[in-house]
């Protein structure tokens, strides 16, 4: 399987993490925001994996599959042995 990322799914998460980061600056390290953007970046790799196809649950992502872990949803199409990442949200913000 080949994996492609698109800017604006990137984007969704560091930006996410980056918000959390400013939120809890006291509490909340440089390390700790690296290591759960990794982790969201590696779940994305087990999308059709471990990480079944699903049918949306917003109208946005209705011309995708959808597949999440526990913190992380994700918008992804198939086209042949390629899957194209195309959006992601957290679970918090799982809303229209």
């Amino acid at each position: 399987m080949k994996y492609v990322i698109r800017k604006r799914c990137a984007h969704k998460i560091t930006t996410f993490y980056r918000n959390v980061s400013k939120k809890y600056k006291h509490t909340y390290s440089l390390e700790l925001m690296e290591k759960n953007v990794h982790e969201a970046y590696d779940s994305m790799f087990q999308i059709e994996r471990t990480l079944l196809r699903r049918e949306p649950t917003i109208s946005q992502w209705a011309d995708y599959h959808m597949a999440n872990t526990d913190k992380w949803y994700f918008a992804y199409i198939v086209e042949g042995d390629t899957i194209t990442v195309v959006d992601a949200r957290h679970a918090q913000n799982m809303h229209e």
